[in-house]
């Protein structure tokens, strides 16, 4: 079922003075084109980890399952996406990198040129990419702008174009709702989503955030407001226990023995969490596996490669595609509160401890806390951290009749492609189409 905020396009409406925001309204080129696949945009602005990049991605390949299959632009700035393998069908254009730092100015990440020529060069690439490549739907993720306000030549284009439907995806935590609401209301955000976007989803469950409480959207966005619940990675993930095997045997993980895993996302800013880990003492026979993440600085990585040489009992790998197989195997999880992460621990309800990041966000902090208080995890909060309070958390027995307050909805992967297929897909054919009436 689609959600009843979901706007059913019929065909027979009259054109409101913005045709690309009327819900009724469909450009004849939607016609004459419908026997090519359906194109699709996905952007994200890539400037702290991968979270966004492989965000985008996991939708992408959910829309891959649409009928008839369509094509998908992925337009993003982390270079990493190259070590992705990238499905059929799907490609990607790398934009030049921003980097953000603890402080939270962003810069080049690695040209030796100013922030506004940067942004040129990234508003340009995006822009022209989407003029060629003519999408049916844009998909932004949580900037409505972009970067800068690097997305908006491209909207403005595609207004007046008449043609693309364009939707914003947001994650279900922001920040601290003063600073999303200040963040907000000074980018301009309200409007920008009044002018240009046909929809937001929520990648979340309702009962974890109210956005437009909590952040102030003005009614006009409020409406165009979709929860798809959590991104489920296990929708993807068939076990695969030859392939399995063989990674634990590349790593050197014994069978039969208790596991625990730390993984910090990126890597960028997660060495402290990485080194205390590596210094708490594991309860008796288990083994330790740190995933650093690519972005962790290669000084950090070797400091940790040293530590491991009197230290038996620990793997160290930089970076996996895929680290559910992993995280499927471990008893027990230390990670950092971000999205994607915390979305594969509940998809596999793992024990978990998470140790948020603070700065220059909040938001790690804000889901680690909400879902703390629900019984679905443990939270450590980054000032305590040591290896003595991680190796008592990992000492401790679980308490087996402990249950979590609620069961989060899961099912964002099927829920968009079904928005996606009302969205997108239901104008090309008046006639048969199930949306006329």
């Amino acid at each position: 079922m689609i959600d009843r905020h979901v706007r059913i396009f019929n065909a027979r409406k009259t054109p409101l003075a913005q045709p690309h925001l009327d819900p009724g309204y469909v450009s004849t080129e939607w016609l004459t084109s419908a026997t090519r696949p359906r194109r699709i945009v996905l952007y994200s602005h890539d400037t702290q980890g991968l979270g966004h990049m492989r965000r985008n991605l996991l939708l992408a390949r959910a829309l891959l399952r649409l009928t008839p299959r369509p094509n998908i632009l992925l337009i993003g700035g982390a270079r990493e996406m190259g070590a992705f393998v990238i499905p059929e069908g799907i490609d990607c254009l790398t934009l030049p990198a921003l980097h953000k730092a603890s402080d939270g100015l962003y810069r080049p990440r690695s040209l030796s040129i100013s922030l506004r020529r940067m942004l040129d060069m990234r508003a340009s690439a995006i822009k022209a990419a989407v003029a060629s490549y003519d999408p049916d739907l844009l998909l932004t993720d949580k900037v409505p702008l972009g970067a800068f306000g690097e997305l908006r030549p491209t909207l403005d284009w595609l207004r007046e174009r008449k043609k693309a439907r364009c939707v914003l995806g947001l994650r279900e935590i922001l920040d601290e709702p003063a600073v999303a609401r200040r963040e907000w209301a000074v980018e301009g955000n309200n409007a920008a989503v009044e002018t240009y976007y046909d929809q937001v989803w929520i990648y979340g469950d309702h009962r974890i955030a109210d956005p437009v409480r909590e952040y102030g959207f003005s009614a006009a966005v409020a409406a165009r407001l979709i929860y798809t619940g959590y991104l489920n990675r296990g929708a993807f993930l068939e076990e695969d226990p030859q392939a399995e095997a063989a990674l634990f045997a590349k790593i050197g993980l014994p069978e039969g023995v208790p596991m625990a895993l730390c993984c910090v996302g990126g890597g960028q800013d997660g060495f402290a969490l990485a080194r205390s880990f590596a210094r708490a003492v594991l309860p008796e026979g288990m083994v330790g596996v740190i995933l650093t993440g690519p972005l962790m600085a290669a000084s950090e990585q070797a400091a940790l490669q040293q530590m491991l040489t009197d230290r038996p009992w620990l793997r160290l790998v930089t970076f996996l595609e895929e680290p559910t197989p992993l995280m499927r195997r471990a008893d027990a999880v230390i990670a950092m509160a971000g999205y994607n992460t915390v979305c594969e621990i509940l998809t596999l309800a793992r024990r978990a401890l998470l140790v948020p990041r603070v700065v220059p966000r909040r938001e790690q902090l804000i889901r680690a806390q909400r879902l703390r208080d629900l019984g679905l995890v443990d939270m450590l909060h980054p000032r305590r951290l040591s290896a003595a309070a991680l190796a008592t958390w990992l000492a401790r027995t679980p308490d087996p009749e402990q249950a979590a307050a609620i069961q989060l909805d899961m099912g964002a992967l099927d829920r968009v492609a079904e928005l996606v297929q009302t969205l997108s897909f239901c104008q090309f054919d008046i006639k048969e189409s199930p949306c006329a009436d």
